[in-house]
């Protein structure tokens, strides 16, 4: 095997004939359970691989993250009639008390895009009529779905927040698919009847698995998940506070697959496990002596230049990604649903976007940041629209921040040569800031 991560299984040398991204597509075309088979053969394959010949540079905590991200992924391939579609701001921690596996829209075509086969994906959705200006985290996954290569759901549930595409692209679903659809809407603004009003419908969206499962919500399941999550939070929290002085190695896609951990399976105690060993292992790293650089949005995992200078180097050092840091605050396990309610109006990308501002603006000073770097993911409006509000308040903190363009999903929309000239030029800034101080 070659060294490769998860998004990157088509090219293990293992069978390049068996699970080649063009051999895919072309049984997508006429057999996509063939194609799903395939791509399901090559998830096992990364997995067993991780187990057996680990990258050597990949820590102890992230070969689990590895693991807990590959075999999330598996379950709902696996099983589609136990799995649920989402958004990652989603309540989570409900659908797990109902034994139902949880799988973002976007994680989902993050890993057709691992597999080489977004391009196929993307022009099916446009094809049959989808907007090519939609979001290509929301064509690649429609695509998949309309064209067989991914299974069927059981049901989704999608919150308001952030993204407008969430909801359309599930409304799609539930119009061409019949998968049953429950859409959370979410107050920009706490207040008590802001909580009130979030509460009712989660009791709805309990209501409704319980008449889709055929089991009742245990409650007492629903207070031990929130406890599990605040103890996880608390361990990354460890985690975090101990990486400001060493260097833990990771990539762009260990970042992304931070999100199975601090979302879609936030609340488990397999994400427990992980979280106490990311406490624990850091510790026995070396000090950090180079660049620290907080993210901002998406992480575009498949561009040279950013897998150059962001993969397993310990110069320029990716602390952490503020998606993975929405919301740290601990929950009120004595009542669940009013938790999990706040939790998702006080959320750092609900509401007016100054609320996202002043949290980059704590976590900088608090992880000793040098320099941000946010990706404006094309056909995110959210990521763009906001994105000079951050600019100017990373200016009076006197951070120096790269803002940078592009598709974090598609490969045909990606400018190599521009992400690299920009870059180098921010870096050799950041370099020169240090010493002009010496």
């Amino acid at each position: 095997f070659k060294q490769k991560t998860a998004y990157e299984i088509v090219d293990c040398d293992w069978s390049s004939d068996v699970c080649s991204s063009d051999l895919i597509k072309d049984k997508a075309g006429v057999k996509p359970e063939r194609a799903r088979s395939m791509i399901r053969l090559g998830l096992r394959a990364e997995n067993a691989r991780t187990k057996l010949l680990p990258n050597k540079e990949m820590p102890k905590a992230f070969r689990m993250l590895t693991h807990l991200a590959m075999e999330s992924v598996m379950k709902a391939l696996d099983h589609p009639e136990k799995s649920c579609w989402t958004n990652i701001f989603a309540p989570v921690e409900i659908m797990q008390c109902f034994g139902l596996q949880c799988v973002s829209m976007e994680c989902l075509s993050s890993f057709m895009s691992g597999f080489k086969i977004e391009d196929y994906l993307i022009d099916y959705a446009q094809n049959e009529g989808i907007a090519s200006t939609l979001c290509s985290y929301h064509k690649n996954f429609i695509g998949g779905v309309d064209s067989g290569v991914l299974p069927k759901a059981a049901m989704s549930v999608t919150t308001s927040m952030i993204c407008d595409g969430n909801i359309n692209t599930f409304r799609h679903m539930e119009q061409k698919h019949q998968v049953e659809s429950y859409v959370l809407d979410i107050p920009n603004t706490y207040s008590p009847e802001a909580e009130r009003y979030v509460v009712g419908q989660l009791q709805e969206l309990i209501e409704l698995l319980e008449t889709k499962t055929g089991q009742k919500l245990d409650m007492n399941e629903l207070k031990a998940a929130i406890q599990r999550e605040n103890e996880s939070k608390e361990y990354y929290k460890t985690f975090l506070k101990e990486q400001k002085h060493r260097y833990y190695p990771n990539t762009m896609t260990l970042d992304l697959y931070m999100l199975f951990a601090s979302h879609l399976n936030i609340g488990t105690r397999e994400t427990l496990d992980f979280f106490k060993c990311l406490a624990e292992d850091v510790k026995t790293y070396p000090e950090f002596n180079g660049k620290g650089i907080l993210w901002v949005h998406l992480m575009p995992y498949y561009q040279e230049t950013l897998q150059q200078y962001m993969n397993y180097q310990e110069k320029y050092y990716i602390q952490a990604c503020d998606l993975n840091l929405d919301y740290m605050e601990p929950l009120d396990a004595a009542h669940p649903l009013e938790a999990l309610a706040k939790k998702m109006i006080l959320n750092i990308y609900n509401g007016p976007y100054e609320r996202k501002v002043e949290m980059i603006r704590h976590l900088v000073k608090e992880f000793q940041s040098d320099a941000v770097i946010h990706f404006c993911h094309w056909g995110c409006k959210q990521s763009s629209g906001g994105v000079m509000l951050l600019k100017e308040a990373m200016r009076e903190e006197n951070v120096p921040m790269l803002i940078l363009d592009g598709d974090a999903l598609d490969r045909r929309n990606s400018h190599d040569g521009q992400i690299k000239t920009r870059l180098q030029a921010f870096l050799e800034l950041i370099d020169n800031i240090e010493e002009d101080k010496d």
